[in-house]
């Protein structure tokens, strides 16, 4: 059969019962009820948390573009965090494509707000620029208020030198990668003194930032390359039980698909 509708639900006898109880039936939509009635057979995939239901979803329905389904049909891809470390200050980039061009990418992240403030807050906290310029000068800081603004370390003007401004990128992609846990316990312990302190706005603040960075760091998994290089002396069941310790998995996998959104 035809593939006609992807969705997705924490609850998923609640979303079924939205499509087959009969009284619901009646109020639902043209496109719902139209939906419904074509429903011949359908198949479960069980994940793991939201986001892996988001990354899953996208996939599916790029590559069986159903009918009923009107998000993820187009080209439009998830984004990512993007660095060049070969760039004489590297900055990060927020993108949606991956090129082969040498750069370091960090996703792709189904959660664009809490991406975009994740992309941000880096920023800040590891004091990096976002200015657009390869290599920026003292003519670019003339227009520039970001080491004000934004706590930017200013490395176009020489406030830091080059090799300590490569050592914030450098930590901010340790971070990324899963050192991240510590700078979160830090947040958690000023929201729980703010709260403590009846300063609620701030610890709501701080709330908000935490759920953010969870959103977009908890997936992170770090795999190691390097493996199947041509030449190479490769032991497939070897390989696949290293694979099994780095996943957490209870039995050693037998085959591996992957996808690319």
């Amino acid at each position: 059969g035809r593939v006609i509708y992807v969705g997705k639900a924490k609850d998923l006898r609640k979303r079924l019962s939205s499509y087959f109880t009969p009284s619901r039936k009646l109020r639902a939509d043209i496109k719902t009820r139209a939906l419904i009635d074509s429903i011949w057979d359908f198949d479960l995939h069980a994940v793991k948390n939201e986001t892996e239901a988001l990354l899953l979803e996208g996939k599916l329905i790029k590559e069986y573009r159903p009918k009923y389904n009107v998000v993820f049909r187009d080209d439009k891809r998830f984004m990512m965090l993007k660095v060049n470390l070969s760039d004489p200050l590297p900055r990060f980039q927020l993108v949606r494509v991956r090129k082969e061009d040498g750069s370091r990418y960090f996703g792709p992240f189904p959660h664009s707000g809490a991406l975009r403030f994740t992309f941000h807050w880096i920023n800040k906290q590891f004091s990096l620029r976002a200015c657009r310029s390869k290599c920026p000068g003292e003519s670019d800081y003339k227009h520039c208020n970001d080491d004000v603004i934004r706590n930017c370390a200013a490395p176009c003007i020489g406030k830091v030198s080059p090799e300590e401004y490569r050592n914030n990128i450098e930590e901010a992609c340790r971070f990324l990668e899963g050192g991240w846990r510590d700078r979160i316990s830090e947040i958690e312990r000023q929201m729980n003194e703010a709260s403590s302190n009846r300063e609620y706005e701030l610890a709501a603040n701080f709330r908000d930032m935490i759920d953010s960075l969870k959103k977009i760091l908890q997936p992170t998994r770090k795999f190691t390359r390097g493996r199947g290089i041509p030449g190479a002396n490769i032991n497939p069941i070897a390989d696949m039980q290293e694979l099994r310790s780095l996943l957490g998995m209870e039995v050693t996998p037998i085959t591996m698909e992957c996808f690319d959104i």
